[in-house]
């Protein structure tokens, strides 16, 4: 069984408009994830620079970003990131390019994690728009599809939909199952399950909840989610 975990982390900015990547982390490390998915990972103006420095993650966690090779500096694509155990080995990975009016990315990546085997993880920031969140999920989902492998994948991150059932939600659940997580926005008063985490149908998912310590309702306006699952 292996830990997976999604959070919007809002550039390091809590709800007390303060960047404080530090908190951040101290979040991720309450969370023990085997792989986190995170969104807004990266400063959006200029270099557009992680907010985690490498220095903060080699020394003071157990993690290591995948790097996708496709800005400097920068943790993901587009905000998107994923860490990823420092034991573990990154087998691939590669960005989505999703059809967008503003700059929209999912990333994928397949990992062996010391424990639980090779998981094919995919993590992702969707639209404001509805509509445009659809076709992105179109584009997701085909891109999973046309996998030549067929590996247990969960796929992870900031789906802001706040529909129950239609949406980019009726699209994904087609092939993926939903964690139940909870409502994970906003972090001091969370209605709105903006946040999701969805499995394969070789998944199971254990348990899995959201993560709503003093630290997380403070580091970001989103809560982490989380679920525990194993092939099945």
């Amino acid at each position: 069984m292996i830990r997976i975990a999604s959070y919007n982390m809002r550039k390091a900015i809590g709800t007390d408009r303060r960047r404080n990547p530090e908190r951040v982390l101290e979040v991720l490390h309450e969370l023990d994830a085997d792989v986190i998915a995170l969104q807004e990972a990266d400063r959006r103006f200029g270099a557009r620079a992680a907010v985690i420095t490498p220095h903060l993650l080699d020394e003071h966690s157990d993690w290591k970003a995948v790097d996708f090779g496709v800005r400097a500096g920068s943790m993901g694509w587009h905000g998107n990131a994923f860490l990823v155990r420092k034991s573990s080995q990154v087998a691939d990975c590669e960005v989505i390019h999703l059809p967008a009016l503003e700059p929209r990315g999912a990333i994928v990546t397949e990992v062996r994690l010391a424990k639980g085997g090779v998981w094919r993880c995919v993590g992702m920031h969707l639209d404001l728009s509805g509509l445009w969140r659809r076709k992105q999920a179109a584009a997701i989902l085909s891109h999973v599809a046309a996998s030549s492998e067929q590996l247990p994948t969960v796929m992870m991150g900031d789906l802001n939909e706040w529909t129950r059932a239609g949406g980019c939600l009726r699209d994904f659940g087609r092939d993926f199952v939903f964690a139940e997580t909870g409502p994970s926005y906003h972090a001091t008063r969370p209605i709105g399950r903006l946040d999701r985490i969805m499995v394969s149908s070789d998944v199971k998912v254990m348990d899995c909840g959201v993560h709503s310590s003093a630290a997380a309702r403070k580091a970001s306006d989103h809560l982490p989610i989380w679920a525990d699952v194993e092939a099945a």
